[in-house]
């Protein structure tokens, strides 16, 4: 067994790489082998949001603070808030963030497959972003 004290992962700054806009990783589980599961809390401020990205094996969010969005590759953008949870299909394209202007926060909960838990895209346009 092993104990992570609260507060002994420190925050990171999400990387212009795979975000747009001011988002903060926490990070909570990271299982070593053979485990493969990883979660993290994510606050994202408003408009900021992920680039276009996929999960070898899928991804479950549990929205716990503000308004966000998520759109699936070809469909509609979702409003989610509070208590909602998302399931995001393995190789899904898919982004998600905060709404334009509320900050939002999410579990993301993921698996690694052979080391690698997300494969990153392109950047979610303004555009696409906002649904025009």
């Amino acid at each position: 067994m092993e104990i992570k004290k609260n507060g002994a992962q420190p925050s990171t700054k999400g990387s212009p790489d795979y975000f747009t806009g001011t988002v903060r990783i926490d990070p909570l589980v990271s299982a070593p082998d053979p485990a493969r599961v990883s979660a993290a809390c994510v606050t994202f401020e408003p408009g900021a949001r992920t680039a276009w990205h996929t999960h070898p094996l899928g991804q479950n969010l549990v929205v716990t603070f503000g308004c966000g969005r998520v759109q699936r590759w070809g469909g509609p953008i979702e409003e989610i808030r509070p208590g909602d949870v998302v399931w995001i299909a393995p190789g899904e394209k898919h982004w998600h963030g905060a709404s334009p202007t509320t900050a939002m926060t999410h579990i993301a909960i993921q698996e690694r497959l052979d080391g690698k838990a997300a494969d990153w895209l392109e950047h979610v346009t303004g555009e696409q972003y906002l649904g025009a």
